[in-house]
């Protein structure tokens, strides 16, 4: 399966918080998107990677993404090395989207950041044709580097590069990070409180939504940062 854009996050429910209204708008469009957690967010304070897993498995159903993975690495302890990189650039060959969308550059948690840089990376080192990968199926992969990288916020704000006005979508995203019951606002939840697990949480994240959004004159909206220039072909184009 190839896609129009794969969105490539260090933990479950990272896609979710930032980009799913995104998603949503592409899917809407006729793109196909797809899904890739790097890891099982195992030292998560509430829950369990089980659980997460099935909650995963919802929030891609809830955004329609055409396919979802996670990568198995370790929660906190991965690395932006070889050994990441080659199972990095063997998913982007094998998606071969046009677009990634991925972690904030500068972020709260340490997970982010080096996501980031991995995932950059990885999505340049993807177009090396002698850096030789096997694919699922066994055979030989074909070199792909897409052709943007976007990342979104998160945590730390963040001046956004341009921002994706998610209006129509607001409700889908609010249903997708719903999704997961074990991490987030739950009056019935009896585990240990979070960082994101109160009500003040979700109140941040639509303030964050209703503040990117305001900047484009929009209800709602999802900012992103990009180390590339964008050009523009036409100005009556822009919003």
């Amino acid at each position: 399966m190839t896609v129009d854009v794969l969105a490539i996050a260090a933990h479950p429910d990272d896609i979710e918080m930032t980009c799913a209204g995104t998603v949503l708008s592409l899917v809407a469009q006729g793109k196909t998107v797809a899904g890739v957690d790097l890891t099982r967010g195992e030292l998560g304070t509430r829950g369990t990677p089980e659980i997460r897993l099935r909650e995963s498995a919802e929030g891609a159903r809830i955004m329609q993404l055409a396919a979802r993975e996670n990568l198995g690495f370790r929660d906190a302890f991965f690395r932006n090395d070889e050994e990441h990189q080659m199972a990095v650039i063997s998913i982007i060959r094998q998606y071969r989207p046009e677009i990634v969308l991925t972690n904030a550059v500068d972020d709260r948690h340490p997970d982010h950041g080096r996501a980031a840089e991995l995932v950059v990376q990885s999505c340049f080192y993807a177009g090396l044709r002698q850096i030789k990968t096997v694919g699922k199926d066994g055979k030989p992969q074909e070199a792909h580097r897409p052709k943007f990288v976007y990342h979104f916020i998160q945590d730390r704000s963040l001046t956004p590069d341009f921002v994706v006005d998610i209006t129509p979508y607001w409700e889908g995203k609010i249903a997708a990070i719903k999704a997961y019951q074990s991490q987030f606002f739950n009056p019935s939840s009896t585990e240990p409180q979070s960082y994101i697990s109160g009500e003040p949480f979700m109140k941040f994240l639509e303030a964050r939504t209703r503040e990117h959004g305001h900047m484009i004159g929009a209800e709602f909206g999802e900012g992103y940062t990009t180390k590339r220039m964008l050009g523009v072909t036409d100005l009556f184009s822009l919003t």
